[in-house]
């Protein structure tokens, strides 16, 4: 590895002089709304140099993996990533790595990979042959290093600048006559082709750029995007809107960035998490953080001295390196702010972060309440009873309802029943009733009668249809039915102390039924009344009284149990639109079940 110097400066003066010596031009040049000559904000800076130093030391350490990767699957984001962290800390006069010769052969190397793997029309695979959104992404991040190097004008990185020029010349007409996967997509390429123009003016970027913009921006009234994914594309959607707000002059844009980051305030947890049930997109089941959007929120909290933006930043700031980043390390962050200097800026005063609130997202369908370290979630917004599919695009989770007391985490709470396959409760509505909230559903199973004699074919070949659950050659749209029902009633009320209160009423159909409780590994279970279910890692029955999930002072105690028996296996019924695909819902983390039969009228307590 190449050996580090030492590290030049660390006062707030080397620091905001090293933002300013690359930055060039003023903040204001960039979009009318701030000046270089404010105060610096010395110690984000100093750990985004300190970030920076050690993510580069790692890419050094990985770039010839990177570049393997490359040139054997053309995959371009991670190598392009690897020439802009490692071009940012070339360039900033506080790293330790400020004009190191030795960061020239491997920069060199990254560019010219990028070269000899584009192809002719200027774009790369990434997963997806000729991707022009995929290639949107490097094209960012290389914008970016060479807008980097060409301010700092030295010598010795002219052959690296040309290449990367190459690159992002050849890339433009691609993007501007490609095409796209997603929503958030339409937006990542007008960013790029924005980048690109600026420096390169091409009169088709503009005009593509527009044609998209023309067709709206899909956020909901709630403020997240169409895609209702909070992390997964809105950290691709807000960034790709402020680059066009800043380099296509439609500072309107900014009212988007602002609802969507409003929105999130009432998704993220205590820690950092942030919730994504309620998601569209890969996010619905997994995990991500706030951390992802921290530059977004420094940008409005500076350009419009909002308080509360200003109190997510410097949160995020205290927690330092020691928090989870996801997928863009901290050490990557350096070179948006060289970007962007006016990012360096101290921020504004700060104002009280809401901790205490009841928020209805109807257009997700999502309900999000906090007391101070309690969370819950109530969600009643997937698209199956809509759409009848479960399909990427569409939102399917049938976790209903989740919670938290501190590191006491209930990741999901669901109920499943065996009812012809149909798979677990998913509501068809999220209201307000009284003092709860109703989540409610009502599935059907048909039996099909004799056709009449009109749609009959003697040579009994009928076409291929769909009943709703399966295909076959019966010519179902044409048949008489009986039907079979299951009616689901949740009704979902916080207490006095702080706890939950679930009233459940299911009819019209005598099955049996489990309530599916998923805690975050980490913690104990302890309760008398636990069975573990044979055959099943971590999950237990509860048959009787209450059982309490405990991770070290914190505790959520929920229950009773509801017996045991033949006719109420604990069993976990994920449907038959999974198990035909060999694909699984079971969540991960320690599951409890209570079980039941309908008709049954049941209450749950968890506190």
């Amino acid at each position: 590895m190449i050996a580090r110097r030492t590290f030049l400066a660390t006062s707030a003066t080397a620091t905001a002089a090293g933002i300013g010596a690359v930055s060039g031009r003023t903040a204001a040049a960039a979009d009318g709304a701030t000046s270089e000559q404010s105060p610096q904000d010395a110690e984000f800076i100093g750990l985004l140099t300190t970030a920076a130093d050690e993510r580069a030391a790692a890419v050094l350490d990985t770039y010839d993996g990177n570049i393997t990767e490359l040139r054997d699957l053309g995959k371009a984001r991670v190598a392009a990533r690897s020439l802009r962290t490692l071009t940012s800390v070339h360039v900033h006069a506080a790293s330790a790595y400020h004009h190191d010769g030795a960061l020239l052969v491997p920069m060199g190397k990254l560019a010219d990979a990028l070269a000899d793997e584009q192809f002719d029309d200027g774009l790369w695979d990434q997963g997806a042959v000729h991707s022009p959104p995929d290639t949107a992404f490097s094209v960012v991040d290389l914008n970016i290093a060479y807008a980097l190097l060409d301010k700092d004008g030295e010598r010795s990185t002219t052959k690296l600048r040309g290449t990367i020029e190459r690159i992002l010349r050849k890339a433009g007409p691609g993007l501007a006559n490609g095409g796209v996967h997603t929503a958030n997509h339409r937006w990542l390429v007008c960013s790029a082709l924005s980048r690109v123009h600026r420096r390169w003016p091409d009169a088709s970027y503009p005009r593509r750029i527009d044609a998209w913009l023309a067709e709206g921006i899909d956020q909901l009234p709630g403020g997240e995007y169409s895609e209702r994914s909070p992390t997964y594309s809105a950290v691709v959607t807000n960034p790709a809107l402020l680059t066009i707000a800043r380099f296509h002059a439609r500072p309107d844009l900014y009212a988007h960035v602002r609802d969507n980051l409003t929105a999130s305030l009432y998704v993220t947890e205590p820690n950092g998490e942030v919730e994504s049930v309620h998601s569209r997109r890969q996010d619905q089941a997994a995990l991500r953080q706030l951390p992802e959007f921290w530059l977004q929120y420094r940008e409005l909290a500076i350009r419009e001295g909002n308080g509360t933006f200003a109190a997510v930043a410097e949160l995020l700031r205290e927690r330092g390196a020691g928090q989870t980043f996801g997928e863009t390390p901290l050490g990557d962050r350096l070179a948006e702010v060289l970007d962007r200097p006016e990012l360096a800026r101290a921020l504004p005063a700060v104002k009280a972060l809401p901790t205490d609130f009841e928020h209805h997202d109807d257009s997700c369908g999502l309900v999000r309440v906090r007391r101070g370290e309690r969370t819950a979630s109530i969600f009643g917004g997937t698209d199956l009873p809509e759409v009848h599919a479960i399909s990427s695009g569409l939102s399917t989770n049938p976790t209903f309802f989740k919670m938290r007391k501190g590191a006491a985490i209930l990741d999901s709470l669901r109920l499943s029943p065996q009812f012809f396959s149909l798979g677990p409760f998913r509501s068809e509505d999220l209201e307000r009733r009284g003092d709860a909230w109703r989540l409610h559903a009502e599935v059907r199973a048909a039996f099909h009668q004799p056709l009449p004699r009109r749609h009959r074919r003697k040579d009994g070949l009928y076409p291929l249809t769909d009943d709703g659950r399966f295909w076959s050659a019966m010519d179902f749209p044409h048949r008489p039915k009986d039907y079979r029902a299951l009616r689901t009633e949740i009704l979902v009320r916080e207490t006095d102390d702080g706890g939950w209160d679930l009233a459940f009423d299911v009819s019209q159909s005598a099955v049996p039924l489990a309530l599916e409780l998923c805690f975050r590994r980490g913690g104990e279970l302890s309760g008398e009344g636990l069975e573990p279910v044979a055959g099943a890692h971590d999950t237990y029955q509860l048959v009787s009284g209450e059982a309490s999930y405990t991770v070290g002072d914190d505790r959520i105690t929920f229950g009773p149990g509801n017996g045991k028996g033949g006719k109420q296996p604990p069993v976990v019924e994920p449907g038959e639109r999974y198990t035909w695909m060999n694909g699984s819902l079971t969540p991960d983390g320690i599951r409890v079940l209570i079980t039941g039969r309908s008709p049954l009228t049941y209450r749950m307590t968890l506190r």
